[in-house]
């Protein structure tokens, strides 16, 4: 943890490496989640990569540090977490390959034709009605509360709209919600791949990465995944090299 100041403060992920200026009173944090979304969007040189429900930025800036050569934007409709986007734009040094919209992912116009090569999306986790909301406002909104009309699906459905033909869509969620993004996918997206990330050998995964191909028929495949942590709790030399040192998944 850094500095303190205006009820922001800055912490530091993969190894110090980005920046990120978040809310300091108890709003939503960047978490373990939007290191390993960027870890495992499969972005290459010269893509453009939309980040959707972007946040602070979390998983944009890990993007952009392992990938130099991208262009990224993010969408995000809280405008406190907007300003902060572009603020870790600036303390990065990446404002001038990344853009930020401030609107509900519904609203986003976008170009005429779909522009994105990789869309990447940490989507609310929590459906409305099935929990007690947080009294925070903010992170009430991040984990799905208080927006009963904004469903999984339509993350779905407004990421194949934006993405290419033949480009990728690449979620992480909980992994209770895997059968549910396949079924949300539907004909939209294809060639699937599922990457459990569990726990600790022997323990059922808590998260899941599920990328996806716009149009395509391939089969789906479940790949061996990622162990995070050694049975006294530090984390494996595979979950090290992404979470420190900014390796791909």
């Amino acid at each position: 943890m850094g500095s303190i100041m205006n009820n922001v403060i800055e912490i530091q992920v993969l190894d110090k490496q980005v920046r990120l200026l978040q809310p300091a009173d108890g709003a939503f944090r960047t978490s373990l989640d939007s290191v390993m979304l960027a870890a495992a969007c499969p972005a290459k040189s010269g893509d453009h990569v939309l980040d959707l429900g972007c946040g602070v930025g979390g998983a944009s800036f890990c993007l952009t540090h392992r990938c130099p050569d991208i262009r990224l934007s993010g969408i995000e409709r809280e405008q406190v977490y907007f300003d902060l986007a572009q603020q870790n734009a600036a303390l990065n040094s990446v404002s001038d390959r990344t853009e930020f919209y401030c609107c509900d992912i519904r609203d986003f116009e976008g170009p005429q034709k779909p522009l994105y090569d990789q869309v990447m999306v940490n989507p609310p986790f929590r459906e409305a009605g099935d929990h007690t909301p947080s009294p925070h406002a903010l992170r009430a909104k991040a984990h799905g509360h208080q927006d009963e009309e904004l469903s999984l699906e339509d993350w779905i459905r407004v990421a194949h709209r934006l993405v290419k033909n033949g480009g990728g869509v690449t979620i992480i969620y909980p992994a209770s919600g895997t059968d549910r993004i396949i079924r949300g996918m539907g004909k939209m997206f294809g060639a699937v791949e599922i990457i459990p990330l569990w726990p600790r050998v022997g323990i059922e995964a808590k998260r899941v990465i599920i990328r996806a191909i716009k149009d395509r028929k391939t089969p789906a495949r479940i790949h061996a995944g990622l162990v995070l942590h050694e049975a006294d709790g530090r984390y494996t030399q595979e979950a090290d090299a992404v979470l420190r040192a900014g390796a791909g998944i």
